[in-house]
C-alpha cells in the first residue's frame, strides 16, 4: 500500500541522519532493500523535505510514478517510465540536459541506467536510487557487478569519487500490532569509503560502519538489537533478519 499523501520524515521514525541526507549537493545515495520493505517511502520523504527546504529543480523518474509532490520552494518534474520515457537511462540524460540540481531514479535496474546514475553524479547532481540488495556491502558489489570484468576498474574509481550513503531499510512488524517499523543500516561517504570501494574490499565495509558511530552510521543488526531491546519488535522478527543470530538467541523463544 502506498499512501496517496507523502508522509514527513519527522513521522517515518527513521534515524535522524536519514535527514541530513536532503542537505546533500552533490553525489550518490541508494536506498536498498527487498520489495515492500518502505523504500519509495523513505525516498518520497527526503524529497519532500528537500521541496520543503531548498529551491531547487528536481526531477523524479520512476515506473510507475508513485508520490507526486506539488511544487513548494524546489521545482518539481515527473517523469514516467513508458509515458514520458523510454527508459531510466534516456530520462536521466534529459535531466542533466534540463539542469537538474536532484534525481530520484525509481530502480537502478541495469547497467545503462547505473551508468548514467554515477555520471550524473560525478557531474555534480544529487542523485537518489533504489536498489533490491540488503546491506551496504553487498550495493557496492551489486553496482560493480552489473559491469564486464573490463570495466570495473573503472565502475570502482567512478563509484568511489560519486557515493555519498547507503542506507539498506527493512520494515518489520511493531511488537503491539499497530504498524510497522523500520530499520535501517547506514553508510556514510568517508575517506575510508572511497579506498575500499577502489580496492575492492567490500567485506570491511561493514568495520568501517562500526566505526562510525559517532558520525550516524550504523549495522543492520544493532539497528535490529537496539529494537528488540526497546520492546518495538518481536524477537523472533529481529532473529530471523539478523545477521550474527547468537546475539539473538537468548531472546528468541524456542519455537
Amino acid at each position: 500500500m502506498i499512501p496517496e499523501q507523502v508522509v514527513p520524515l519527522e513521522s517515518l521514525a527513521l534515524p535522524a541522519v536519514i535527514a541530513k541526507l536532503a542537505e546533500l549537493r552533490a553525489g550518490l545515495v541508494l536506498v536498498t532493500g527487498p520489495t515492500g520493505s518502505g523504500k519509495s517511502t523513505t525516498l518520497a520523504a527526503v524529497i519532500d523535505k528537500i521541496n520543503r527546504e531548498s529551491s531547487r529543480h528536481v526531477v523524479t523518474i520512476e515506473d510507475p510514478v508513485e508520490f507526486v509532490h506539488a511544487n513548494a520552494r524546489s521545482v518539481l518534474s515527473h517523469r514516467e517510465v513508458g509515458q514520458h520515457t523510454r527508459s531510466f537511462a534516456d530520462a536521466l540524460r534529459s535531466a542533466v540536459r534540463q539542469d537538474a540540481d536532484v534525481v530520484l531514479v525509481g530502480e537502478l535496474r541495469d547497467r545503462d541506467t547505473i551508468a548514467m546514475a554515477l555520471a550524473a553524479a560525478e557531474m555534480g547532481l544529487l542523485v537518489f536510487g533504489t536498489l533490491h540488495t540488503s546491506g551496504a556491502a553487498k550495493s557496492v558489489d551489486r553496482i560493480v557487478d552489473a559491469f564486464p570484468a573490463a570495466e570495473q576498474g573503472q565502475i570502482r574509481i567512478s563509484l568511489s569519487e560519486s557515493l555519498a550513503a547507503v542506507v539498506s531499510q527493512l520494515l518489520l512488524p511493531s511488537r503491539d500490532g499497530k504498524g510497522r517499523v523500520p530499520v535501517n543500516e547506514i553508510l556514510l561517504r568517508t575517506p575510508g569509503l572511497a579506498n575500499l570501494i577502489r580496492e575492492g574490499n567490500t567485506p570491511m565495509i561493514q568495520s568501517l560502519i562500526q566505526s562510525g558511530k559517532k558520525d550516524g552510521m550504523q549495522a543492520m543488526d544493532d539497528a535490529l538489537f537496539a529494537l528488540l531491546q526497546a520492546g518495538r519488535i518481536d524477537p523472533r522478527e529481529a532473529y530471523r533478519k539478523a545477521t550474527d543470530k547468537t546475539r539473538f538467541e537468548s531472546f528468541a523463544p524456542n519455537d
